[in-house]
């Protein structure tokens, strides 16, 4: 997946669990060559951020911020919950810990602020629809299925975009669209979508720092 990436000159923003750091430092460091973004991502997927108590929450989240800091050298600005899991205070604790954006809230293709006394917070646009696990694991479509929808979500938003720009996102887990039947797939839409003028292939921190030069 690195590699098709890499031809089209794409930076991925890594959904970064903080324990790969210490399990699987290879792969961070091949990430960090290519100056990929990470978003913390919990310590495991194992842990969810609901059902514990705040102090417990507020714990994983700094400690996953400062794993990542220690490893990759900066602090990660953005969040995706594992599962995409929050509880009521989730975005406060985020937002306390430095946290600028997060993923979480799959509702819109546009960033847009939370209200958060004292801080600024953006979500996000992630999606779902478009997302390998769902699209291969959960709903055993095809490589040939993944293009189609990804090339007509991709006509929808660029045709929206002309007057107000949209985020759209890919969720790709290399295990899924590594396989080698479907990473042809992943490098036909990029090709379709590098052949479009405008299209901007941003990091998540890229579109919150054009956000709030434009919004805020």
């Amino acid at each position: 997946m690195m590699e098709v990436l890499d031809k089209y000159g794409i930076r991925a923003t890594v959904a970064l669990n903080s324990r790969v750091c210490e399990f699987y430092p290879l792969i961070v460091r091949e990430a960090m060559k290519r100056e990929w973004e990470f978003m913390g991502h919990g310590e495991t997927n194992s842990i969810r951020l609901y059902g514990i108590e705040e102090s417990e929450e507020q714990k994983i989240i700094r400690s996953t911020i400062e794993e990542i800091k220690t490893f990759a050298g900066k602090a990660p600005r953005g969040w995706l919950g594992p599962g995409l899991a929050q509880s009521f205070k989730t975005l406060e604790l985020l937002a306390e810990a430095g946290i600028e954006y997060v993923g979480d809230w799959v509702n819109d293709d546009q960033p847009y602020p939370f209200q958060i006394p004292g801080h600024t917070l953006l979500s996000m646009p992630y999606p779902l629809e478009i997302n390998d696990i769902l699209i291969f694991v959960y709903n055993y479509r095809s490589a040939e299925d993944f293009v189609t929808m990804v090339k007509d979500q991709f006509d929808t938003l660029y045709n929206e975009g002309v007057t107000n720009g949209r985020v759209l996102g890919i969720a790709l887990h290399p295990y899924i669209i590594g396989a080698p039947f479907r990473i042809k797939a992943l490098d036909r839409v990029l090709e379709y979508m590098a052949k479009h003028q405008g299209v901007w292939f941003a990091t998540g921190s890229e579109i919150v720092d054009w956000y709030k030069e434009h919004n805020l």
